[in-house]
């Protein structure tokens, strides 16, 4: 077999940082290659430097057995190499055919007029051709992330592309989307296509791929054959001492109530009800998890309880205090950490420096703000802390956000939020987008934080992760907490019985409480039984 791409000695330097060192890497026409390594590894530069986006500062591109320089991401495409990024680049009101044809429209008259029935005929053939679901005539507004993402694989397609490099494709899915990613990506490999998939997710490199290469500090320190190996191998590899992959999570020591939602009502953009009379407590030294399949108002009761949106009714104290209508920065003081879902939207100003992102929240505090004025070397001191504790890959604090990798980003979030010393910390999916050896870090934070007495509120939509950080569980449908159980003592079947909507006993008549043979061998995709949306 032929090899599609070959990169041979690819270093790329950029101020006081090696992002590449002397990398080789090579990929088997018709095959999928997993690039996997931790956050800030070189995974995306790396392969920048293929699609023309970096140029390197030594070594050789070779495409289908030619030698390629490539001055910009047109070259690579010409050269039939397409990438889709981790953040789409789409034009939100724009249809899906204008968007996969957008400047390269065929035309008509002479090419005085874009031929629009002709675009969308070739859309509807591309789509055909691979099993792409799509709607041509739908508004990329309206459609799904998984649809978004099928769109930016045709629109590479569209252009002529034989590899297709996928950054960090399954970030923001559904179990159910990644599965149908997975199909697809079978598809376009049994059709002659090549795909590169740049992951830090173990279980979904050896999934998806034939051969896995693993990046470490800017150096490629191995290729595997993907059945040929396992998780903690690979993890091993990718940071270079063994990890714990499971939660080692001590027996609960807990105190007074930190919070409490009572008969909480709060309706989304739309005006609709979006959670619908929730009540709960939440004690000292106490992890409590939601899950549920995106959608079902998860968002929309963090950001009533942080004070991003006002709740239609009900209550929400803080360590006794009503703090329901208090401000985002009445609640920081009396003790809230927030980790956000989005952290590019809340969590980072994408264009300040990790010293002016440091700050945020915390500008009135005594410790960086006092008498109404930035204390700026003690900002910049509590800034590399925080980059120094939490592992952020960065040159240095004076770094803008935007240069950071989406791992980095998060990283730095969560050491933010969990040296402002918390009374509750809410962290909704506070691993996303990390690599294995973070998440085990930024899991045994939140366990010493536990410890220390500190009440947690966890919303992850990875199963394992909440089942294995909660003490208690809460399961949330179409607005309410459907059940709270031990997640210790429920399988990931049941679970996803109850994302659905569905009590298990009355599903299959059997005892929801003792986990059957045919549970613990075969856990059910929890997003696949509740049909991957709400009810």
């Amino acid at each position: 077999m032929s090899k599609a791409v070959r990169l041979e000695g690819i270093t790329k330097r950029f101020p006081g940082v090696v992002a590449n060192d002397d990398v080789d890497f090579e990929v088997e026409e018709g095959t999928v290659h997993a690039l996997l390594g931790e956050n800030g590894a070189g995974k995306t530069t790396l392969m920048n430097v293929l699609y023309g986006l970096y140029g390197p500062t030594s070594g050789r591109v070779v495409v289908d057995g030619e030698k390629r320089e490539f001055d910009s991401p047109r070259d690579a495409i010409d050269a039939g190499i397409g990438m889709i990024h981790q953040h789409f680049m789409l034009v939100d009101p724009m249809t899906v055919t204008e968007n996969i044809t957008l400047g390269n429209e065929p035309r008509k008259w002479g090419g005085l007029a874009v031929d629009r029935k002709g675009a969308r005929e070739a859309v509807v053939e591309l789509a055909d051709r691979y099993g792409f679901d799509v709607d041509p005539d739908a508004r990329i507004e309206d459609v799904s992330v998984g649809e978004q993402q099928r769109v930016e694989i045709l629109k590479a397609l569209y252009r002529g592309a034989d590899t297709l490099i996928l950054d960090e494709p399954t970030a923001v899915l559904t179990p159910q989307e990644i599965e149908e990613l997975f199909g697809v990506l079978e598809e376009l490999t049994a059709q002659g296509k090549t795909i590169i998939f740049i992951t830090h997710k173990l279980g979904e490199a050896m999934a998806a791929a034939d051969e896995i290469s693993v990046l470490r500090d800017g150096r490629k320190v191995g290729t595997v054959d993907a059945s040929d190996t396992t998780r903690e191998g690979l993890a091993e590899l990718m940071v270079g001492r063994e990890v714990l992959l499971d939660v080692d999570r001590p027996p609960a020591d807990t105190g007074d109530v930190v919070a409490s939602v009572s008969d909480l009502v709060v309706d989304d953009d739309r005006g609709v009800r979006a959670v619908d009379d929730v009540s709960f407590e939440l004690r000292a030294g106490e992890i409590l998890g939601i899950a549920g399949v995106d959608g079902n108002g998860q968002s929309e009761l963090i950001e009533a309880l942080t004070g991003l949106r006002p709740p239609d009714a009900g209550t929400v104290r803080l360590l006794g205090e009503d703090v329901t209508d208090d401000s985002r920065r009445r609640r920081i003081e009396a003790g809230m950490a927030y980790i956000p879902e989005d952290r590019q939207e809340r969590g980072v100003v994408m264009d300040f420096d990790l010293v002016e992102n440091a700050l945020l929240g915390s500008q009135h505090s005594p410790e960086l703000g006092p008498r109404g004025r930035i204390d700026w070397p003690e900002t910049r001191t509590h800034a590399e802390t925080i980059i120094d504790e939490y592992d952020v890959r960065t040159p240095g604090a004076a770094t803008p956000a935007k240069s950071l990798s989406g791992g980095n980003q998060q990283k730095f979030i969560v050491g933010r939020e969990f040296e402002r010393d918390p009374e509750l910390v809410v962290a909704s999916h506070p691993t996303r987008g990390v690599d294995v050896g973070s998440i085990e870090f930024i899991h045994e934070r939140l366990l010493e934080l536990r410890e220390a007495g500190v009440a947690v509120l966890l919303i992850s939509s990875k199963l394992e992760e909440v089942q294995g950080l909660s003490d208690r569980l809460a399961v949330m449908y179409e607005g309410d907490f459907v059940d709270v159980v031990d997640p210790r003592a429920t399988t990931e079947s049941e679970l996803g019985l109850l994302m659905a909507g569905q009590q298990p006993e009355a599903a299959d008549g059997a005892d929801a409480g003792t986990p059957t043979e045919a549970d613990e061998e075969a856990p059910v995709d929890a997003d696949a039984a509740a049909g991957g949306e709400r009810a």
